[in-house]
């Protein structure tokens, strides 16, 4: 498709990541912190607003975001906060490989490496060498720890591969503070960020957020153009409204710190299978919980195993715990599956999350 080249706003972009967020999930294992930038956005976070349409499904108006479609899968962008590398411990150069930092080295438990793609035709934010803006990276779990942003050094072209030799550390942020709940849509840590002055052209921010209470980190690639914006992002939607680069996040249904992550495990014509995550991120045990979605057009659910379904006349669907799987300890998940027929449509029209049980 071709790129799309109004501004779209940033609080646009959070309306669309609302009113559409279908996630995928990290199967039968400890939860996970999860996070990477908002603003200025990352190649996942981008593409995941440009290509998620209003029933679920994905198709991305963006060249770049709809090549790394097609190579790396969808999980990688329901999963666009999962950049990760559970064992990096803050190390960077000479551990992470040169042309692979924007997909955490490949060590993720998802497929990112498309996103290592190099080329000029990625989503942007645009900016105003010398000027300060606020970052906004996502809390989808909370966790202390640092955050290292780099900024690629003059001359570097969005076509060559990103190495660490390219790049110039700027700042290191310990402890910002939270806007917004973390395990939501809007939730994000903030600070300010004084951009280097003279400036001008493509160039990309790198950010390493290194946990202090564990060797996970998270990797997050920017692309960034200064050329007078003001936080304007263009190659996703099609939007010409006045930009607003501090919006203020809105918490959709959200239960504590409970946290539901959703994943189609296998389809056929007519059908597939469908699995749930339910982590609890926080740090006493959740006695007891729910999660409700309202399935794609065309799709219903048929049965639930290691949870209970009940379906509402609307459509949508809730999954309570059953008595094995009442209780998830701190950082801890359970997962529950289900089957459905579908003329496929298999993902959630909307977003999935917890929910009072």
């Amino acid at each position: 498709m071709a790129l799309r080249s109004r501004f779209i706003t940033l609080a646009a972009v959070l309306a669309t990541l609302l009113g559409g967020l279908g996630l995928s999930f990290l199967w039968q294992k400890n939860a996970e912190a999860h996070g990477v930038a908002m603003m200025p956005g990352s190649r996942t976070y981008l593409c995941q607003l440009d290509a998620l349409t209003g029933t679920g499904g994905l198709d991305p108006s963006n060249p770049a975001c709809q090549d790394a479609l097609n190579q790396s899968g969808s999980t990688a962008l329901y999963n666009w906060f999962a950049v990760l590398d559970s064992n990096a411990g803050g190390r960077g150069a000479g551990y992470v490989p040169d042309g692979t930092l924007c997909s955490a080295g490949d060590r993720s438990p998802y497929d990112f490496s498309a996103y290592n793609m190099a080329r000029d035709d990625w989503p942007r934010t645009h900016l105003t060498s010398g000027a300060t803006i606020k970052v906004q990276y996502s809390n989808w779990a909370a966790h202390p720890g640092d955050f290292r942003v780099y900024l690629t050094k003059p001359g570097w072209s969005p076509t060559s591969e990103l190495g660490w030799d390219d790049l110039e550390l700027i700042q290191t942020v310990t402890d910002p503070p939270q806007q917004g709940s973390a395990g939501t849509n809007g939730g994000h840590y903030y600070w300010n960020l004084n951009l280097p002055s003279g400036r001008s052209g493509d160039a990309l921010i790198f950010m390493q957020w290194v946990r202090s209470d564990s060797q996970e980190n998270f990797f997050s690639c920017s692309d960034v153009v200064f050329d007078g914006g003001n936080g304007e992002v263009t190659g996703i939607g099609d939007s010409g409204s006045t930009p607003d680069p501090d919006p203020t996040p809105t918490d959709p249904d959200h239960e504590g710190s409970c946290m539901a992550v959703y994943e189609v495990v296998n389809s056929w014509d007519g059908g597939f299978q469908g699995s749930v995550e339910v982590m609890n991120h926080g740090t006493s045990s959740l006695n007891g919980w729910a999660v409700q979605w309202k399935p794609g057009d065309g799709t219903r659910i048929g049965s639930a195993w290691n949870g209970s379904l009940s379906t509402g006349s609307d459509g949508t669907v809730t999954v309570t715990n059953v008595d094995h799987n009442r209780v998830i300890p701190p950082d801890g998940s359970v997962t529950f599956g289900f089957t459905a027929t579908s003329s496929g449509n298999d993902l959630p029209a909307g977003t999935i999350g917890c929910v009072a049980p």
